[in-house]
């Protein structure tokens, strides 16, 4: 799934209201927090997550393996927070401009 500039920009601006859901803490990405994500990407498409997972390296790397294992996009990442989008195709919840 690709997204244009503009639609990356439409997903920014509505996640900037929007509080972390879910918590990483050290122990990282489980299956209960994969599980976890997974619901509120269904739910909502559009996630805020705060990761306490260690240095920059390590964030980055969370923060792939989290998009890998959930086949979502990073959509904008700031210090320990991350917001990542995946259309849900059975009941979008999101309008995305063309």
């Amino acid at each position: 799934m690709n997204l244009t500039k503009a639609q990356q920009k439409f997903l920014r601006n509505k996640i900037h209201h929007i509080k972390p859901v879910i918590w990483i803490g050290q122990n990282g990405i489980t299956e209960s927090v994969t599980a976890e994500i997974e619901t509120a990407l269904d739910h909502h498409e559009l996630v805020k997550i705060k990761l306490r997972v260690g240095d920059k390296a390590l964030r980055n790397k969370t923060i792939e393996d989290i998009c890998r294992a959930t086949h979502s996009l990073n959509i904008q990442s700031i210090g320990n927070i991350v917001s990542i989008y995946r259309r849900n195709d059975k009941q979008a919840v999101i309008d995305l401009p063309k």
